[in-house]
């Protein structure tokens, strides 16, 4: 089928096949579409753990060759992706350009994946609308060009999924070997993959429609194998450090703190409003579930197909197994973690949508507009800054603070919290000219500043700042059961004000902004009251 072949429902199902030229002009395409719509955020400075991990392990492979990085403790993370912007730099020179850039290129070919992964579940037209859809859909979007590995295991685990269906059993070792080696959790789609091989041959017995065409040369080994290349990486990782899933404080904040009976239900809650209502995803799930009340249209006198119900099946599967594993691990749940099964939602009810609902364009177009609402406007409760543009009012308050501060306070000893204490001492990270002495505090709490206060001879200023976002009306703002369930299994915690801060350590506030939610300031303990009484600078226009 050619990449303009239009649909046939009278046709036997077949899967679209596209040739080499046509997906690189589509990946081109792709491309050049997400460079011009970034064009605004590819110089902007690293961001929370591009600046705190990713970056920083992939510039000390580019500057030592060394897979294991050593400016930051190791996290265990396969190093594909940090491998890949060594080589960009080493390409194009190490700047924040060529790495947003060499990140759209990864959203670019998993948009690619997608699209074909969508074509071969249904046809092109519910893959066209499915890509289109996701590329805007704000997390997606905010991801495409920041320096983490999420985006890029699921790009290749879209093309593994595609190698499934299609039954190509060597591509799918090569696709899913390669997701695993730029983020571990990809290895869920394989395995999931393999239990549902062993399982549904029974199913098939009461259910034949739900087995897979056969013969397949696809075996439950060749899932298998794509999870060899992880465990060498581990086994490696363990040579070199001494442990084997990153380091223990990192192992114990994702996975041991969060093993609890406890805390599941409710993640497992906040992950399902992940898959079917976060920053617009609701309206299209409310589209889908209404239109199953109606019969498929009807076209060429014949209902139209819906996905096959054993790809349905299989893609469910994996779907169910990040959801289970997401719930059970991961300190801080954040949304970025089911990019890899996000995509497959919106397949599924773009499928819906274009089978059973005769205005099911003009349905589509609502949803477009909800996400790129969602991409300008914060939700009204507490939400990851980077899953919309508000990462971006983040950088903007964190530069014009960086500048005040090399101005104005250029040999200043900085009392602060992480990611500003990175931002701060290393220059390459895009605020600031040159380090400043920092001494670091875990958050700006009543407890941490409690404890800075006898370690006030350590430090002449603070640069404090909202570590969290703050809705001007937060949703269930008064339900002491949801603060309590947040505080114990999420991390939650109040910031004190600028002001609290500054009389908590005697201090005088000399600059001070904020915006959509977020505040920053810079509160003075020097006794030079010159540079004391200093007004705050304007931030950048907008």
């Amino acid at each position: 089928m050619a990449l303009a072949a239009s649909f046939d429902p009278a046709a036997p199902p077949r899967l679209a096949s596209f040739s080499w030229p046509q997906q690189f002009l589509l990946f081109a395409a792709l491309f050049a579409g997400l460079l011009v719509l970034h064009a605004p955020l590819l110089r902007l400075p690293y961001f929370w753990d591009e600046a705190g991990y990713y970056v920083p392990a992939a510039r000390d492979l580019y500057l030592t060759g060394s897979l294991i990085p050593s400016s930051v403790p190791s996290n265990a993370h396969p190093p594909l992706v940090m491998a890949y912007l060594a080589l960009a730099w080493r390409v194009a020179g190490f700047s924040l350009f060529v790495t947003h850039a060499a990140m759209l290129a990864w959203a670019a070919f998993s948009l690619l994946g997608l699209f074909r992964l969508s074509s071969a579940a249904a046809n092109l037209q519910v893959a066209w609308t499915t890509t289109a859809l996701v590329a805007i859909y704000p997390v997606f979007f905010m991801q495409s060009s920041l320096a983490l590995v999420d985006l890029p295991a699921a790009g290749l685990t879209f093309w593994g999924l595609l190698a499934y269906l299609e039954d190509r059993p060597w591509k799918q070792v090569f696709w899913f070997s390669l997701a695993a080696l730029a983020k571990e959790t990809a290895v869920l789609a394989p395995l999931a993959l393999f239990a549902w091989q062993v399982i549904f041959p029974a199913i098939a017995r009461h259910r034949p429609e739900v087995s897979p065409p056969q013969p397949r040369r696809t075996r439950w080994y060749h899932l298998v194998l794509s999870t060899i290349p992880l465990a060498c990486w581990f086994a490696w990782h363990r040579l070199r450090t001494g442990f084997v899933f990153g380091n223990p404080d990192f192992f114990r904040y994702n996975v041991v703190a969060t093993l609890d009976v406890l805390r599941f239900p409710f993640a497992m809650g906040f992950r399902i409003w992940q898959l079917v209502g976060y920053l617009g995803l609701y309206l299209l799930t409310l589209a889908g579930v209404f239109s199953l009340f109606f019969a498929p249209e009807i076209e060429d006198g014949r209902p139209r197909p819906g996905i096959a119900l054993w790809k349905q099946s299989a893609l469910a599967v994996v779907l169910l197994a990040y959801l289970t594993f997401m719930s059970a691990v991961g300190g801080a749940a954040l949304a970025r973690y089911l990019l890899p099964v996000v995509p497959l939602v919106v397949l599924f009810w773009v499928s819906t949508l274009w089978r059973r609902a005769r205005y099911w364009k003009l349905i589509v177009a609502a949803v477009a507009m909800a996400f790129l609402a969602a991409l300008f406007i914060n939700p009204p409760y507490g939400f990851s800054l980077e899953d919309n543009l508000a990462y971006r009012d983040y950088i903007t308050l964190h530069v014009e603070a960086s500048r005040f501060l090399v101005m104005h306070y250029p040999d200043a000893r900085v009392l602060t919290a992480w990611p500003a204490s990175d931002e701060l001492t290393r220059p390459w990270l895009g605020y600031v000219s040159r380090p400043f002495p920092v001494l670091r505090i875990e958050d700006f709490t009543a407890g941490q500043i409690a404890l800075a206060s006898p370690l006030r001879s350590q430090f002449d200023l603070a640069l404090v700042f909202s570590t969290k976002y703050e809705p001007p009306h937060p949703l269930l703002e008064n339900c002491a059961f949801c603060r309590q369930i947040k505080e114990r299994f999420f991390g939650y915690h109040r910031d004190l004000r600028p002001q609290q801060i500054a009389e908590r350590l005697g201090g005088k506030v000399v600059y001070q902004q904020q915006q959509d939610g977020q505040w920053i300031a810079l509160i003075s303990f020097q006794e030079d009251k010159e540079n004391a009484s200093l007004p705050a600078q304007p931030l950048l226009p907008q």
